[in-house]
């Protein structure tokens, strides 16, 4: 069993079964992808970097929307990391999240010919997570980036403001 920190002792704990993992919240079990199948996920035969066409895209297509403290985490050196970088921002309300949402799908996919590996959230609108595989992007209101601190969870990285 491994805790995420010390303040959610109670709320988080992680269960390594058969290759999957379980996350227990509040009384209920989520399923996540096995991690089997994590290690089999295509990577990129180049790593990417900060002045990549598809990092660059997405924070500028944030920037554009209005998206609140932007943050990337660069992962790279962190084995257990499934992507190079994290790139994390907030928005006030389900509009700006779907707004934002849309229009980094749609400059990546015009600018860099890319599309999704998968993309998760999209139903409620509070945390939207797009993948792409080497690059995933958390778009997510207030209240969730406040409660899952994922910029403390993976505190090894190296974090980058991109405020304008």
């Amino acid at each position: 069993m491994i805790f995420l920190n010390k303040e959610t002792t109670s709320w988080f704990n992680y269960y390594n079964l058969d290759n999957c993992t379980l996350f227990f919240k509040q009384k209920q079990f989520y399923y996540l992808e096995p991690l089997a199948a994590l290690a089999k996920r295509k990577k990129g035969t180049a790593r990417l970097n900060k002045n990549s066409k598809i990092f660059k895209t997405i924070i500028k297509a944030i920037q554009e929307k209005k998206g609140d403290q932007i943050v990337s985490l660069d992962l790279r050196k962190i084995h257990e990391a499934v992507a190079d970088f994290f790139i994390i921002c907030q928005a006030n309300n389900q509009p700006q999240i779907r707004a934002i949402t849309d229009f980094v799908d749609e400059e990546v996919r015009k600018k860099c010919n890319e599309s999704p590996y998968h993309n998760e959230g999209k139903e409620n609108m509070q945390w939207v997570i797009i993948d792409y595989v080497n690059i995933v992007v958390h778009i997510m209101m207030p209240e969730q980036r406040k409660f899952y601190k994922l910029e403390e969870m993976w505190s090894d990285a190296d974090l980058e403001e991109h405020n304008l």
